[in-house]
This record gives structure tokens, C-alpha cells and sequence, in this order.
């Protein structure tokens, strides 16, 4: 994911449920894995940079908070990818979905 010419930061990267296999296939760590990124990356390049396709990531979690997929990541940042399929009340409690 190291793209040359370009300044660098790090966030810490998890993936969950069918995602990982993805990932697993091209071997890339997908729990607390420290990945480093292009500054001014979004989660939309991000997941388009791991090869999903947008309708394989529904939500993703910056900092432990439901964010937006256009979010400016910034150096330290904590992303996770989640997958659709999440149950209705765990959707309700996560902020996926609201009420």
C-alpha cells in the first residue's frame, strides 16, 4: 500500500467477517495491523486500494466511532472495515443504522 512521492502516515487497520478472507488471500494483516497510507486518504481509497468492491464495506469505524467512508484519515488514526450483514440491534448499537 506504499505509494512513493507521497508523505506518509500510519493508522492502525482491522477488518471483520468475510473481509479478512479477502485480505488473508493477498496476505494483508487485518487485525491491529499498522498500515501505512498516503496522507489525505479516505476509507473510500482505502477500500478500493484493498481490492472491495463498494458494496462490500458498509460502515466503517475511525477512532472507534461510525465514520464517513469521505473522511480525511490523519496520522494515528484507528480505521476498521465492517462488512454488511450485521444483525438489526447490533446495526442500531453500532450507529450503522439509526432508529
Amino acid at each position: 500500500l506504499i505509494s512513493e512521492g507521497y508523505v506518509m502516515i500510519k493508522i492502525l487497520f482491522n477488518a471483520f467477517s468475510f473481509l479478512r478472507e479477502h485480505l488473508k488471500k493477498q496476505n494483508i494483516n487485518y487485525v491491529n495491523s499498522m498500515m501505512e497510507i498516503p496522507e489525505n486518504y479516505t476509507p473510500n481509497l482505502l477500500i478500493k486500494k484493498l481490492g472491495f468492491k463498494e458494496d462490500e464495506v458498509e460502515a466503517v469505524f475511525i477512532n472507534r466511532l461510525i465514520g464517513s467512508k469521505d473522511t480525511i484519515l490523519k496520522d494515528g488514526d484507528r480505521v476498521a472495515l465492517l462488512p454488511p450483514g450485521t444483525p438489526g440491534c447490533y446495526r442500531l448499537m453500532l450507529g450503522i443504522k439509526k432508529a
